[in-house]
């Protein structure tokens, strides 16, 4: 895969020469390894072992495999490559820790990660720090042309281990939310409350635009090749759907209505009997919400969050809307600057918008909750995966899954982009997956 993109540099010019003080890339690229390598122990930093090895469901990991397989991508494909003679730290860990690369070895069975009480905690945090050991020295020690070799991967590792740490956060909430208890993963941040006006719809006009990166700076293989698209005229909604609009859409039986849901969904909704989003919990006619903050009553002027595909697509037909396609979502958020609540804030849950929109504005495209798009994931005309391991790191993935996009209070504002697609398969709904309505023009 194409995990970084080369700068034209002009040869003819004298390199300027560093001041004692400037970092080198090799350095600025270890600072940035042991930034994004430490605050995954941060986010793991109040739990206990007993939390770490949990495995609620076949697609949450536990706390401990995240730390150690995130270990492992650095192992297997920087340390094992470049270092003369490497001995793996412990081998059985390459068959425990592989998460689904077939060209790296033979795998141990997702569903059957939480039966695996050794390594203990302990010993994964110790086989962090000796990986960690490890790298440096590598990358300290590598001259301009090794360095130039590793920094991709290095850097793509990064990227990745920062994707973890999003599975590691919405992994524990829910380990946590199936204990009766509703253990504390941190305490809550108050969040300011206004008065949220009606959903406005902003137009947009046809137009033919390019879509997918441009090769400035770092991005995953599925978000090129680069491309032309048109985009039919629509309007998107100005905020994404509150809690508040969704309880209208549950009180007028939305969930016992089949003619707003896909078959599948509906099949879906009614073999795992759904009658609200994932966490909600109703007690004496009152609708409350396990948060990573503990249970609290469902505050209605927050995004609505934690639905799959089939229930924002439900929602949409009763609405009278629909969902925006990526490339619509792409367009509009072209001219946006990322901010938003992102992991950074650390209170791990959609905060309401702090302020009402203004005519025309678009609010929260970034953070608080990913958005569903009516978009298959699919690959982009041009794409092709690279040969090897890394290249099954998304386009093995490129069927029966929908794209979403923005990120969410999971997610590092450093790893997200105006470019980046998620893809989850339409009943999953563990991750901060929200809804924004578009409507066409005619």
């Amino acid at each position: 895969m194409s995990p970084t993109a080369v700068a034209t540099v002009d040869k003819t010019a004298a390199a300027p020469k560093r001041s004692q003080t400037e970092s080198s890339p090799s350095e600025k690229l270890l600072a940035r390894f042991h930034e994004v390598r430490n605050f995954s122990g941060r986010l793991s930093e109040n739990l206990v072992p007993e939390d770490c090895v949990v495995q609620s469901m076949p697609e949450v990991s536990p706390t401990k495999w995240h730390l150690a397989h995130t270990t492992w991508f650095f192992e297997t494909f920087i340390l094992k490559k470049w270092v003369p003679g490497y001995r793996d730290a412990v081998p059985e860990y390459a068959y425990l820790f592989n998460s689904y690369y077939n060209a790296a070895g033979t795998m141990h069975r997702r569903d059957l990660r939480g039966l695996i009480s050794r390594p203990t905690v302990a010993e994964t945090k110790e086989y962090r720090a000796s990986i960690n050991r490890d790298i440096d020295k590598l990358v300290a020690g590598a001259d301009a042309k090794l360095f130039r070799e590793i920094e991709p991967i290095l850097t793509l590792g990064i990227h990745h281990e920062q994707q973890h740490q999003e599975l590691l956060i919405t992994d524990i909430k829910h380990v946590f939310a199936q204990n009766p208890l509703y253990p504390v993963f941190r305490k809550s941040i108050d969040n300011q409350r206004i008065d949220i006006p009606p959903t406005k719809f902003v137009e947009f006009d046809q137009a033919t635009i390019e879509i997918g990166h441009d090769g400035n700076g770092f991005s995953y293989d599925n978000e090129g090749p680069r491309h032309r698209a048109l985009v039919l005229p629509f309007s998107l909604a100005n905020r994404p759907v509150t809690n508040d609009e969704y309880l209208e859409f549950m009180a007028d039986n939305g969930y016992s209505r089949a003619e707003f849901w896909l078959s599948l969904g509906w099949t879906t909704v009614n073999e795992q009997n759904w009658r609200a989003p994932l966490y909600w919990i109703e007690r004496d006619g009152e609708w409350w919400n396990f948060t990573l903050s503990g249970l609290r009553k469902v505050d209605s002027s927050e995004p609505v969050a934690h639905l799959s595909y089939f229930e924002a697509d439900a929602y949409a037909n009763w609405a009278g809307a629909r969902l925006p396609t990526e490339f619509e979502w792409e367009r509009t958020a072209g001219k946006i600057d990322i901010r938003g609540n992102f992991v950074e804030t650390e209170r791990f849950h959609p905060a309401a918008v702090n302020r009402a929109p203004r005519n025309g504005q678009l609010a929260q495209m970034f953070g608080d909750v990913w958005e569903w798009t009516r978009s298959s994931y699919s690959p982009y005309p041009g794409y092709r995966a690279e040969p090897g391991a890394l290249g099954e790191y998304n386009g093995k993935f490129m069927c029966n899954q929908y794209v979403l996009r923005g990120g969410s209070c999971a997610t590092s504002r450093t790893h997200i982009r105006k470019t980046y697609r998620n893809f989850f398969q339409p009943d999953k709904r563990w991750q901060f997956t929200g809804v924004r309505l578009a409507r066409d023009l005619s």
